[in-house]
């Protein structure tokens, strides 16, 4: 009992521990310039806090401060006065020069490929500054909103510097969830709708084509390459490889063609190798299907060229949908449960074609031995009859 209280003793002190930890790191938070800020909020990702005050006139004083960045990199928070996207908002950008200075200025997004070009906004900015120090980017700024909302959209961002010129930011991962709401007056922050249409979209794509490419393709080569040495399994077995792989190309497709959309969705974003692989893999895969209505006879004389045509080209479809699967989740960046679980179905997969290749050699060798062992008893059986049937004939 007296270990428990304590152990609960030591769970409170930890917990009052962090708690003190965030407090100073956002409402605590002392700057150096001995501004004060009423209200602060912790962003859900790219390490960043806005503190700010705010007048029921509608002026918002503001302070965006970017933690853990290099001087490398540019840092940006914008509000979006029309809707929910990236598109349309209106950013304030700072980035140290290539001489050391800093520099903050207002850019407009009009566009995904922007350079983050210096222009008006929709509404009143004054007083626009920007620090770093310890590397921190600060961007101080003072805002004017004639229709005095107070729920906001807002869109913060960071990304590399090429000399002084901004460059894209990643696509994947924190950068494409750094939206989302704030209530001004209660200081609630929260993610805009949870994930947005484009990341439902890639969710989509890529389940469809894990399962498709990633999972039915290499589980119906297993299927074609260890279920026919069973006799018993003739026919069974090729109506089950058809029917997984044909259902693998079916949602592969599915898959496929989400993915030309999102393309189209998202001009200027583009991942050459993943995007290449994945057109391949549809042409060999149609190649495949339209492949099994030519396919000869068993005894005709091009069969074994089909033959060779047909696993040669499944086994490259095999190998590069496992690639382009790991391609992908490099991209979406998901929680590591997902990908540890792809890695645990591809090596299921392995260690059973492994298990299975070794038992089939196993009973291919056995059966030979049979058919050997065989042929010898019904040599011996056929000459010993010969010698007695003419030791017969001489009687």
């Amino acid at each position: 009992m007296a270990r428990m209280l304590e152990l609960a003793l030591y769970l409170c002190l930890f917990m009052c521990l962090i708690l003190t930890c965030y407090a100073q790191t956002c409402a605590k938070y002392a700057f150096s310039s001995n501004r004060v800020f009423k209200s602060c909020t912790h962003l859900p990702v790219l390490n960043s806090f806005l503190h700010y005050n705010y007048d029921v006139s509608g002026k918002l004083e503001i302070a965006y401060r970017h933690t853990g960045i290099t001087s490398s990199r540019w840092v940006a928070w914008a509000i979006n006065p029309t809707s929910k996207a990236m598109v349309g908002s209106q950013a304030l950008v700072a980035y140290q020069l290539s001489d050391g200075s800093m520099t903050a200025y207002t850019s407009p997004i009009t566009q995904y490929q922007t350079q983050l070009q210096e222009g008006e906004l929709s509404f009143d900015v004054s007083d626009l500054s920007a620090t770093y120090a310890n590397n921190e980017i600060i961007i101080f700024a003072t805002l004017g909103f004639p229709n005095n909302d107070t729920t906001l959209n807002q869109v913060w961002q960071e990304g590399a510097m090429s000399g002084n010129t901004p460059q894209m930011h990643a696509t994947s991962g924190p950068n494409v969830q750094s939206m989302g709401t704030l209530n001004l007056l209660s200081g609630q922050a929260g993610t805009i709708g949870g994930r947005t249409s484009t990341q439902r979209k890639q969710d989509i794509h890529g389940v469809l084509n894990a399962v498709s490419w990633g999972i039915l393709m290499p589980l119906g080569a297993i299927i074609a390459r260890y279920l026919k040495v069973f006799k018993s399994a003739d026919p069974a077995w090729f109506y089950l490889h058809a029917s997984c792989q044909f259902s693998a190309y079916v949602v592969g497709v599915a898959g496929w063609s989400t993915g030309l959309k999102l393309g189209s969705e998202s001009p200027g974003i583009q991942y050459d190798a993943h995007r290449t692989i994945g057109i391949i893999l549809f042409c060999l895969g149609t190649l495949q299907v339209f492949a099994l209505l030519v396919r000869p006879k068993p005894d005709h004389k091009y069969r074994v060229y089909w033959n060779i045509y047909h696993h040669l080209v499944g086994y490259t479809v095999v190998i590069l949908s496992v690639i382009n699967i790991f391609k992908g989740l490099d991209i979406l960046e998901p929680e590591k449960t997902w990908k540890n679980a792809y890695i645990g179905v591809v090596i299921a997969l392995a260690c059973s074609g492994v298990v299975l290749e070794a038992y089939t050699w196993f009973l291919v060798l056995r059966r030979k031995r049979s058919e050997s062992a065989g042929k010898l008893s019904q040599g011996i059986n056929g000459a010993h009859g010969n010698g007695v049937n003419a030791h017969t004939a001489n009687c």
